[in-house]
């Protein structure tokens, strides 16, 4: 049985000891709240429901955000650490005063809809200003893993995680940017004029191989084998590594680059090198200043870099590659993931159908 006893201050306090369960206690204000708390607490207990939700109650969210960056977010990979802290920024934002236990699924819902609808968002004639949906699904999915980690791993009496049961936003049409022939020459041509030639190169070699940003970046010199036209990829963003096979034109460049007279050999490996930090180290080169400087004057502030993958994916299945062999230089890990970064022009498929059509 339960006990109830009133402590020195005048509240009540109902204490539970039962075999096969760490004693358990919480105080109220009224003798009626803790024996009413007592009996459900005890039947939870007779039915095998019993979760202990003290630290539930007394965990704000923001410290278990802050906890979590320390102890998940700080072993996956620097880009997603990059993309991860913003996000925990804005959770914390809007639950940091909660208690864990105090977070419903009728919350996070409508979290949801105000970052879509863009209403805790206002540009400068106070209109709201709506997310894409994929941002919000990355917010709630941190959300989310949050609570998993803080039911598994921490030991936090939850009795559900109250992200499970929210809708996430459709992921919504994917990018279908391509190059046209005038508005890559146009691009090139400004390319070739800016005074740091590791951006000419990089650029090109994303068009030719399909790599990645980062990957192209952090690429060291050991990694380029010249005699075997490849590149040998050890961290991906999907953490397969890959090797990428080098056409004439992308071993003419990385050739190029390795031949750079200005790249300290004794001070780094990278290929693409910074200027050195405050700690005297160098790091990848950053282009993004110029690459935005350079679009935005060719007209074409839509492009992202990430849309030369996409360029380069459909040139290979243009060229005849099939779906492994161009899935195998990619590195996606399904065929329904390659599709979204096949796009092929119809103009372009015109003349292959007259083919057809005199083969017939």
């Amino acid at each position: 049985m339960p006990t109830i006893v009133k402590t020195p201050s005048g509240t009540w306090k109902a204490v539970i000891r039962k075999t096969g369960f760490p004693t358990t206690s919480k105080t109220f204000r009224l003798k009626r709240d803790a024996e009413d708390w007592a009996r459900s607490t005890e039947d939870e207990m007779v039915r095998g429901m019993y979760v202990k939700r003290s630290q539930a109650e007394k965990m704000l969210f923001s410290d278990a955000m802050n906890r979590y960056l320390r102890e998940v977010t700080i072993h996956k990979r620097p880009y997603t650490q990059q993309g991860e802290k913003p996000r925990a920024a804005t959770l914390k934002a809007h639950f940091g005063a909660y208690a864990l236990a105090g977070i419903t699924s009728e919350l996070v819902a409508k979290y949801r809809d105000d970052r879509l609808a863009g209403a805790d968002r206002k540009d400068a004639k106070g209109n709201p200003m709506p997310l894409q949906p994929n941002t919000v699904r990355l917010e709630l999915a941190l959300l989310g893993h949050l609570f998993t980690v803080a039911i598994k791993e921490w030991g936090v009496g939850l009795v559900y995680n109250p992200v499970l049961n929210v809708r996430r936003p459709s992921p919504g049409a994917g990018r279908n940017r391509r190059l046209s022939p005038t508005e890559e020459q146009r691009l090139m041509q400004l390319i070739d004029q800016y005074s740091n030639p590791m951006l000419r190169w990089i650029v090109r070699i994303a068009i030719e191989t399909g790599m990645r940003s980062s990957e192209i970046t952090s690429l060291k010199v050991e990694q380029v084998d010249l005699v075997r036209r490849v590149v040998a990829l050890k961290h991906t963003k999907n953490t397969m590594p890959r090797t990428v096979p080098l056409s004439l034109k992308a071993s003419a460049l990385f050739q190029e680059a390795l031949d750079n007279p200005l790249r300290p050999k004794k001070e780094t490996h990278l290929v693409f090198f910074g200027e050195p930090g405050k700690d005297g180290k160098r790091r990848p080169y950053n282009f993004n200043k110029a690459w935005l400087e350079i679009k935005a004057k060719a007209g074409m502030s839509d492009l992202h870099f990430h849309d030369l993958r996409h360029e380069a994916v459909s040139r290979f299945v243009e060229a005849g590659l099939s779906d492994q062999e161009v899935s195998a230089i990619s590195g996606h890990k399904s065929m329904q993931m390659l599709k979204r970064y096949t796009h092929l022009r119809a103009e372009d498929l015109v003349a292959k159908l007259d083919r057809l059509s005199e083969v017939k």
